[in-house]
């Protein structure tokens, strides 16, 4: 199982989002230009967290796009399952009618916990968390690429 580049980048999308609009709605041409990402490509990530109600976007003076609550109220769980989908091991989990072994099934439990944990340790981490963490890292308002 790996995270796409779709999850990936609107994570860092949302990161710069909480460091650079804080005091003015930001450009998707300067977003596109510190994280090195096509503004089409992250123009679809945009659309996706704003029907999400994730982020905000203004028009006209000012245009550009923001975070729609504090970054302390966004966790990367949120992030995440907009971009990608809900997380889920398999199946069964979410629809147990997919598999007659459901009941009796034991590695479904461990998927379960698996599941959980993975959802347990990306809520945790908030936008407020990742921009300490990210100011512990390099003290400076870049994001590094994975």
């Amino acid at each position: 199982m790996k995270l796409s580049t779709k999850g990936r980048y609107g994570v860092r999308l949302m990161i710069d989002l909480a460091l650079y609009s804080s005091k003015s709605p930001v450009s998707l041409k300067d977003i596109a230009a510190r994280e090195n990402i096509s503004e089409k490509y992250l123009w679809q990530l945009l659309y996706l967290l704003k029907k999400a109600g994730l982020i905000i976007s203004n028009r006209g003076s000012g245009a550009g796009y923001a975070l729609a609550k504090h970054p302390r109220e966004i966790n990367l769980n949120e992030i995440v399952s907009v971009l990608e989908g809900k997380i889920c091991f398999v199946d069964c989990l979410e629809n147990p009618s997919v598999c007659k072994q459901t009941k009796s099934c034991v590695s479904r439990d461990v998927w379960q916990e698996a599941t959980d944990k993975i959802q347990e340790v990306l809520t945790s981490f908030t936008l407020e968390k990742m921009l300490k963490l990210h100011a512990t890292k390099n003290g400076k308002n870049r994001i590094k690429a994975n």
